[in-house]
């Protein structure tokens, strides 16, 4: 297919978290075995390499958050922690000889596309690298967002971003403040709460709370999945209906759902249970509906807000000083340690894409979005830039688990590379036409989201892009893995430079 001296390799996955394990297990069952996975940080894991805050866990079931082929049936809890998602990363690339193939400590800090040679060059922290094609496997959820507050790079005592956590750090008897309440914040708050002097937490919009069914599974239990046929496969069966079908159809299809509404109500009576206070319980308690934002699931974090040590702050925040955090009122809140938990950027033009994309002619990529929308034909490619596929580009995530995302775009990476091995061509490029197809789809069936509700109007959700759109796939679970088998080849070009 090529030369040895026009690439380093036939393909570069960008990042080495579940999604550039599962690009790189697919690759090599399809026979294409001559890749590279760059990775920033020193481990596999992605997401779990980095978050290691104190509560870090996973918020939907293990069964769920693991790859089809390659179930394990010793999770400690049915939500595991974070630890154990780390620990089966790292399995699995050593099961699938992942190790030999992956340079760790190197960023990609650009990338382009020799039109002439149809290969990608990258620029990276560990010397140039060339490739035939680019995979992008580092996610959504890489770079910390810091909060747009005047002072925060003046305060004088530990400051710590959720996902940049310094285990050498003790909070024991500290007065802490933690700016911001989403789903970080809700495992982080219940975990260092008893330890600190005072937690104080800064709220801006409050977030759903919902139990979480989480137990440890006993030896005895893990024990049969091991060695109980069938079982396994069961278990993942009855979690999936939950995770792949009713969280995607709540979000897309509400009206399909007429027990939504019944579920919300269920939800808001455990959260006024939870809280005593009547005050506080009016500041927790979120005024848009369920569903307008990524939910909370946990058992003491409403409850943590009624110890003595705790303080709910929800005047605006004014700017923070080498002391402390002043909010509108004028009061100083005098603190030790600053806890930013304040998410990630999500549909931004310096995270997507994670680097400079450059494609045909020069074309930016970060700026081909800003003119053109958040865009990419099933989530995986681009019109202009050849040869380079998203593991989770716009319009790729449906809201279920994000290892159906990984098995499916895989698939259809997968697909496009075989055909292209097949035809002997150097260069795949989605069309124009079915790109522009595809996003006219999604726009039209994207009205039906829950986020376009007036219900929705004060949610503040990171699901909008700077034009207004909310780049979620509204397809059910079964359909996008329809798809991924399915889309037609003739929706791309392949040719032979």
């Amino acid at each position: 297919m090529m030369s040895s001296d026009e690439t380093d390799h036939e393909i570069v996955i960008v990042g080495a978290g579940f999604a550039g394990i599962g690009i790189g297990i697919e690759l090599d069952k399809a026979g294409l075995t001559d890749y590279l996975i760059v990775e920033e940080g020193g481990g596999f894991g992605g997401t779990w390499y980095w978050n290691t805050y104190p509560g870090v866990a996973v918020d939907i079931p293990s069964f769920s958050y693991q790859f089809s082929f390659e179930k394990r049936p010793d999770w400690s809890r049915v939500y595991a922690p974070g630890s154990e998602l780390r620990s089966y990363a790292e399995e699995c690339a050593a099961r699938y000889g992942l190790h030999a193939r992956t340079r760790f400590g190197t960023r990609v800090d650009a990338a382009s596309f020799d039109e002439e040679r149809h290969v990608w060059r990258l620029d990276t922290t560990g010397g140039p690298i060339t490739t035939r094609h680019l995979v992008d496997a580092s996610g959504v959820l890489t770079q910390p967002r810091k909060p747009d507050i005047d002072g925060v790079d003046d305060f004088a005592g530990l400051t710590m971003h959720t996902s940049r956590w310094d285990h050498d750090q003790d909070l024991s008897g500290k007065r802490v403040a933690v700016i911001g309440t989403g789903a970080s914040a809700a495992q982080l708050i219940p975990a260092v709460a008893a330890d600190v002097a005072h937690l104080t937490v800064f709220q801006r919009t409050p977030i759903w709370c919902l139990p979480k069914a989480d137990a440890a599974i006993p030896a005895a239990a893990r024990l049969m999945l091991r060695r109980v046929p069938g079982l396994l496969g069961l278990t993942r069966l009855a979690s999936q209906s939950l995770v792949e079908v009713l969280f995607p159809l709540a979000a897309h299809f509400p009206h399909l759902l007429p027990f939504v509404a019944a579920f919300e109500r269920r939800a808001l009576d455990y959260m006024r249970r939870e809280i005593h206070d009547p005050d506080l319980r009016e500041k927790l308690i979120p005024r848009y509906a369920l569903g307008c934002t990524r939910p909370a699931f946990h058992n003491e974090y409403l409850a943590t807000y009624n110890r003595a040590n705790v303080t709910l702050q929800t005047t605006p925040i004014a700017r923070i000083e080498p002391r402390g955090v002043v909010t509108d009122d004028g009061t100083v809140h005098e603190i030790d340690v600053l806890v930013l938990a304040t998410g990630f950027k999500v549909f931004e033009p310096d995270n997507m894409p994670p680097f400079p994309v450059l494609g045909r002619a020069g074309a930016d990529l970060g700026k081909w979005w800003a003119e053109h929308r958040h865009q990419a034909y099933e989530g995986v490619s681009v019109p202009g830039f050849p040869n380079y596929f998203m593991m989770c580009g716009p319009y790729s995530y449906n809201g279920s688990s994000y290892f159906n995302l990984v098995q499916t775009q895989a698939r259809h990476i997968v697909r496009c590379l075989r055909h292209a091995r097949s035809r002997k061509a150097t260069l795949v490029e989605v069309t124009a036409r079915a790109n522009d197809e595809y996003f006219a789809g999604m726009l039209r069936r994207g009205r039906n989201q829950i986020f376009w509700q007036d219900s929705c109007a004060s949610a503040n959700s990171y699901y909008f892009d700077a034009n207004g759109d909310v780049p979620l796939r509204p397809s059910p679970t079964l359909e996008t893995i329809w798809r991924s088998q399915r889309f037609p080849l003739r929706d791309y070009e392949f040719a032979t430079r």
